[in-house]
This record gives structure tokens, sequence and C-alpha cells, in this order.
């Protein structure tokens, strides 16, 4: 009996291994883009470092909400793809590029007028100048990027997640050349500093659109009949999609908005506090992609059993990614535990960031096991097409506890100020009820099959 559940239980953890790890291999090269702008405008100066990393402050956060409305498609995709209705997918994605029309213009308005937005801030005015110029540039490449995200996402969602890999690890090079020609004027180019970088990252942007234009061409994707013919928008099927997606998009928005600012507030705490809250964030994030793409690739198989009419296949699933989670959180912990100083002396040699620091990484070691879980539950109910309610759980978690729970306790309203730690402990207690409730409503939802049928029929 007990093989026969380890036999069924590795049966179902081998498709979600197979759809994860190019999904995981995907993010660390998009964060290894990341890196790259900062480390070489930091190499250039301090200033332009400051300006890319305010870029991004803006940035990431508005890309994220925009193009999360045009994640729905990968369980979308998915669920069609398990009622064998391929071809439908194709009007699904046409419908999305002019979902795609309306967020990338939203987004480059955004961008294009970050400079009022620094002006009220009061930060630095020469780190200001860079950070919006950093913006403008990248706005450029703003267009092609979110059509390419929607088309990822339609691909993930027919479970060919290689591609994307593939597109990102070959625009890593690509990246790093312009920034290097860019930034310091090499080979006859001008010397932009940390604006090239901006540049550089529109360059990257049109070509991963025009990359993935070669993998809409291939057999799987001409499968969905995406090339069947033109659409004018059908208000229908794009009111379907943002009912899945935009709950997904701002869900993500807030839970990073809340970080930002809270780095904000440790800013005002001092240097080495910021500093050493950014190495415990970087390290927390980078842990963060495997659970994350487990999370992904459980949704795609979730989604897909729906679609199949296969309701315990799907719950099994769940289960598999969650005992998963476990087991890589725990053992991530007691690495980050164990090796704490070596891996934050990888970042810096000053000893009192390191003190800092390592002390952080004790509260990343109990906060990296609600994190771990609740990424990968929030997949499995992006799978269900359950997106709404998980969102009201991240607006209560991140700003009606963690972010008040956290401030109070760094000013000491509640005893001694704890500074730093107080925000790390409000973020850790926050997180974990959002666990807990999310935790609770895979398990209530797994068990009403009524409401499953329900949320699958959305986009029918």
């Amino acid at each position: 009996m007990a093989l026969r559940a380890l036999q069924r239980f590795l049966a179902d953890l081998k498709p979600i291994a197979q759809l994860g790890w190019p999904m995981a291999l995907t993010q660390l090269f998009i964060m290894a883009t990341g890196f790259l702008d900062t480390v070489m405008a930091g190499r250039y100066s301090a200033v332009d470092l400051a300006g890319v990393s305010l870029g991004g402050n803006i940035m990431w956060p508005a890309f994220l909400l925009l193009t999360g409305t045009t994640m729905a498609l990968t369980p979308i995709t998915s669920q069609l793809r398990g009622a064998g209705r391929e071809r439908e997918v194709g009007h699904q994605a046409r419908q999305a590029l002019w979902i795609c029309l309306c967020t990338s213009t939203l987004l480059v308005l955004v961008l294009l007028n970050a400079g009022q937005i620094y002006a009220y801030t009061g930060v630095d005015p020469d780190a200001a100048r860079v950070a919006a110029a950093y913006l403008e540039a990248v706005a450029w490449g703003v267009p092609p990027v979110v059509i390419y995200i929607a088309l990822r996402h339609v691909c993930e969602g027919m479970g060919k997640t290689r591609p994307p890999m593939i597109i990102a690890a070959s625009v890593l090079p690509i990246n790093a050349f312009f920034n290097y020609v860019l930034i310091y004027g090499e080979f006859g180019f001008p010397e932009l500093g940390g604006v090239g970088c901006g540049i550089a990252t529109a360059v990257v942007f049109w070509l991963e659109l025009l990359l993935m234009l070669f993998v809409v061409r291939m057999p799987f994707f001409r499968a969905t009949d995406f090339f069947a013919n033109f659409e004018g928008p059908q208000l229908r099927t794009i009111k379907t999609i943002a009912l899945i997606g935009v709950p997904i998009g701002l869900s993500v928005f807030l839970e990073m908005a809340v970080h930002s600012v809270i780095s904000f507030m440790i800013a005002r705490i001092g240097v080495n506090e910021l500093a050493a809250h950014s190495i415990a964030g970087n390290l927390n994030w980078l842990t963060y992609v495997i659970p994350m793409s487990i999370g992904s690739a459980a949704s795609i198989r979730v989604g897909y059993h729906i679609g199949a009419g296969d309701l315990r296949a799907a719950k099994r699933t769940g289960g598999v990614a969650f005992k998963l989670s476990l087991v890589y959180a725990l053992t991530v912990s007691l690495l980050l535990v164990l090796f704490r100083y070596q891996l934050v002396s990888i970042y810096t040699t000053d000893f009192s960031v390191i003190g800092v620091a390592t002390t952080l990484m004790l509260f990343i070691a109990v906060y990296q096991i609600v994190d771990d879980s609740q990424a990968v539950v929030i997949g499995v109910l992006r799978g269900y097409k359950d997106t709404r309610v998980p969102m009201m759980f991240a607006l209560v978690g991140y700003w009606f506890i963690a972010l008040p729970i956290g401030h109070f306790l760094a000013i000491g309203s509640f005893g001694a100020p704890l500074g730093l730690y107080g925000y790390w402990v409000g973020l850790t207690v926050g997180l974990t009820i959002v666990a807990t409730c999310v935790g609770a409503r895979l398990l209530y939802l797994s068990r009403d099959e009524a409401h499953v049928l329900r949320l699958a029929a959305i986009s029918d």
C-alpha cells in the first residue's frame, strides 16, 4: 500500500518537475539580467546605480501590475488543453493582445511621467535625473515585451516551458553587451551611464518578441489556430480574461509594493540597515525562485486535470506540490542558518553590514517556510482560476497586518524599538496569515467540486 502511494506520488511529481525546472531557469536568467544592470551601472558611478535602482522601484511594480492580467492565459490555456479544445486557445490569445494594447499604453505613460513622481519624493536630484531618463529609454521597449509576456503565458499553458527559458538565456549575453557599450561608450557608442541600461533593456525587450515570433510558428502553437483570422475586441472574452487576470496582477503588485514601501522606511533608519536589508531580500528572492516555479508548474497541471474532468488528479497535484515546497523550504532554511556568514560575505566586507544581515538570515529561515508554501498554494489556486479571494488575502495580510505591525515594532510602539528587525517581524506575521488563509482556501476548494466547475466555466 505504501509502495503504491509512493509510486503515485512520484507519478504526480514528475510532470511538475518537467514543467518547473525550465520555469525556474527562466526566472534565474531574468534575475541575472537585473543583476548585470545593477553591477555594471554601479561600476560606472554611485549616482547611476542609484538612478537605475530608483527606476526599478517604479517600473517593476507597475510592470507586474499591468502585465499580470495576461497571466490568466496560463490557467485558461491549460484547462482548454486538458479538455482537448486547443483550437479555442487562439481566440483567447488574440483577445489578450487587445488587453496588451491598453496595458502597454498605460505603462508607457507611467514611465514617461516618472520624473514628476521623483520630484515629489525629494530623492537626490542627480539620481532622479538618471532614473527618469532610464525609464524614458525603457518605455520604447514596453509594447513588444508586454506582447511577448502574453504569448509566453500561452506557451506555458500549452505545457511548453522550455522556449521561454531558451529566449531568456539567449538575451542575457546580448543585454550584457549593450550594457557595456552604452554605459561606458565602447566601440564608438555614446557614453550614457545608467541611461544606457535603459536602452539595452529596450533592445532586449524587442529581441524577446522577435524570438517569440519564431516560437508561435511551431506546431504546438499553430494548433491553437492563433493565426486563423483577425478579430476585433470582443468584450465578453476580454472581461473573462480580466476577471481572472486582474486579481493576479493586483496580488503581485500588493506584495511587491509593500516591500518597496518597507525599503523606503528602512532607508530612513540608516545606510547599513538598508544595505543589510537589500542583501537579505536578494538572497530571499533567489531562494524563492524554486517554489514560485513549482507553483507555476502545479498551476498548469491542475488546470490541465480540471479541463480533462479529473478533479481527483487536480487535488493530488496540489498536495504533491505543497509537500514538495515544505521539503524544499525546510532544507533551504537549514542551509541559510548554517551558511549565513558565507552567503552574506559574498555581497559585502563591511562588518557592520554583515552583523545585521546575518541576523536577518535567521528571520528568513523562518520566513522561508511560510513564503515558499504560500507561493505554491497560490499557484495551485490559479490553476483552479481562483484568483480574487487570494488577492483579498494578500491585501489584508500585507497592507493591514504586515506593514502596520512592522512599523509599530520598528518605532517601539509596543516596547523597545526594533528598527529594521521590526519590519521583518511584521512581514513574517503577515505572510504567515496569508499562507494559512490560502492553504485553508485550497483545502475548501479542492473538496467542493461544484465550485471548481463554476470557476472552470468562467472563460467558456
